[in-house]
């Protein structure tokens, strides 16, 4: 990827991380279940991290 794709789908991911984080608070006060939505906070987590570290190599 270059660094536009790259820049791109961490934005993609941001936004995604910040839906699923209000869903997760919707959740959590009607008292849902969490877990699947906190496996998905932690894989998105994971991929940004890793993207964060292909962006960093390409300077």
């Amino acid at each position: 990827m270059n660094r536009k794709e790259i820049e791109y789908k961490i934005q993609d991911l941001k936004a995604d991380y910040v839906r699923l984080q209000h869903d997760l608070e919707k959740l959590e006060f009607v008292k849902g279940n969490l877990s699947p939505l906190e496996v998905q906070l932690e894989g998105i987590e994971k991929e940004l991290k890793l993207l964060n570290e292909q962006l960093a190599k390409l300077d």
